[in-house]
């Protein structure tokens, strides 16, 4: 009877112990799509990269893209890495809250035997598992989730900022570049007038004043060009803040411009916004978690469950002898607690209720502001794609030949200085506009993708691809 009565109670503890280390899987399939969908956007290759494992930062010397440098402030950013770690630290959570409470065993030893019919009762062990009411440990793994997907959400928009503010500074870079070579060139050419005047005055054809003039003229640019080089310097440490430089770590000169355009319509940004953009999606996140945690209140006002098992061990009787003697003693017990402290549940729910609420007027507020920067940028884009057309196919072409036509007629005599030199100046603030709007159009287009969560390479596609599609 006793053996039999211990294969008995370790058959049940065994199955006690099984049922409280038994949980969900830690990840759900969303977080694993997350985890792959950051992962796609990691190049590998010897320096740590967001998730600590081994990736190739790419060389930023010459010849250098901007997609060499987006790629290096995306594996080196520490505001990025920040993030990335906090979407890590709440995939974790999920395994915690999703499991049982931990079994709890219990060896109790009697200092004064109790003495039975059977025999002196000695010591005792007893284990427990509680089992939490019906759905809670499921409303606190979706909580959870909830709660993950929000903070890669909230990582996904700190990503986006990093690549507009990346290629921000990088447009402004290179248009510093261009502006230096274009008042260099400027430079040049009022030297080649300077000759000119000098050669005229030589022969008693140009006056003395002409070369002041052209001397003045020629100073106020080489000031322009020095003040031009001297910004290099910020200009430069902007982009390596967000690279995670030194601020004077070299930069070489940009090689090219993004000349991306948009062509999207703007009912399309608008419904493309309100579905993908990361910051929309985190307080959508949110607002779900906080509906999920007024449930999680309102059930914490039903009972939980607590099963155990208590084994007594007995000892023989001296005075005694007869069947049943020294037999152990097995122990079932049911545990129920007593929620009737009502007040508190409620206004648990009516906490979560309140958060979830305030969450849904965060969302409509980002989604108004974000849809008055989409007309902003919208704005700004179409400002200066037209400002590049206008100069690049008439005001431009004007000037260069309004230039050449009064180089030509100062070299004969038939107009004075001062006529081409208004002209010249007319041409460097025209080549200096077209630069500048060129930089405007690019950094708006990353602004409108910053904005709207999607590149516009696959926004495009999806047009064309609706519209090449049979209807």
């Amino acid at each position: 009877m006793s053996s039999s009565m211990r294969r008995v109670a370790s058959g049940a503890l065994t199955l006690v112990v099984f049922a409280g280390c038994s949980s969900r899987s830690p990840f759900s399939d969303t977080i694993d799509e997350n985890h792959a969908r950051h992962s796609l956007s990691l190049a590998a290759g010897p320096s740590q990269g967001l998730d600590g494992a081994a990736s190739r930062l790419p060389a930023l010397g010459e010849g250098a893209r901007l997609e060499d440098y987006l790629r290096y402030a995306i594996l080196e950013n520490p505001g990025l890495k920040a993030l990335f770690q906090e979407w890590k630290a709440a995939v974790e959570r999920q395994p915690q809250v999703s499991a049982l409470p931990d079994p709890r065993f219990t060896y109790g030893y009697y200092l004064a035997e109790v003495e039975t019919r059977v025999g002196p009762m000695q010591h005792s062990l007893s284990l427990s598992q509680t089992f939490p009411w019906f759905g809670k440990l499921k409303d606190r793994e979706d909580a959870a989730v909830r709660y993950a997907r929000a903070a890669y959400e909230r990582f996904e928009a700190a990503r986006l900022t990093l690549t507009f503010r990346v290629e921000r500074a990088y447009n402004e870079l290179f248009f510093l570049e261009q502006s230096i070579t274009i008042t260099k060139d400027s430079i040049e050419l009022l030297r080649q007038f300077e000759r000119v005047v000098r050669t005229r005055y030589r022969v008693a054809a140009a006056g003395h004043p002409d070369i002041i003039r052209i001397q003045v003229e020629l100073g106020e640019i080489e000031d322009r060009l020095r003040q031009l080089r001297d910004l290099r310097a910020p200009y430069t440490a902007r982009l390596n803040a967000a690279l995670n430089r030194a601020p004077r770590s070299p930069i070489a000169s940009p090689p090219s411009l993004s000349e991306r355009e948009v062509s999207i319509p703007e009912e399309r940004l608008l419904s493309v916004l309100a579905d993908r953009n990361p910051e929309l999606l985190a307080l959508q996140e949110e607002i779900e978690r906080e509906r999920i945690r007024a449930d999680i209140a309102r059930n914490e006002g039903f009972p939980d469950f607590t099963v155990g098992l208590g084994y007594t061990f007995v000892g023989e009787r001296d005075d005694a002898d007869f069947r049943g003697e020294g037999d152990d003693a097995l122990l079932g017990t049911l545990s129920v607690n007593l929620p009737i402290w009502r007040g508190k549940y409620a206004a648990g729910t009516r906490e979560a209720t309140a958060r979830r609420l305030a969450t849904a007027n965060r969302r409509d507020e980002a989604t108004n502001r974000l849809a008055s920067e989409l007309q902003e940028a919208l704005f700004e884009h179409e400002d200066a794609r037209r400002r590049v057309t206008l100069y690049r196919d008439t005001l431009i072409p004007k000037a260069t030949e309004s230039l050449h036509a009064s180089l030509s007629s100062f070299e004969q005599g038939q107009s004075d200085y001062f006529d081409l030199l208004d002209t010249q100046r007319t041409l460097l603030e025209f080549q200096l506009a077209i630069e500048r709007a060129r930089v405007d159009r690019s950094t708006s287009a990353a602004r409108i993708e910053k904005i709207v969560g999607v590149p516009l390479s696959e926004l495009a596609d999806d047009s064309s691809n609706s519209e090449g599609g049979t209807p």
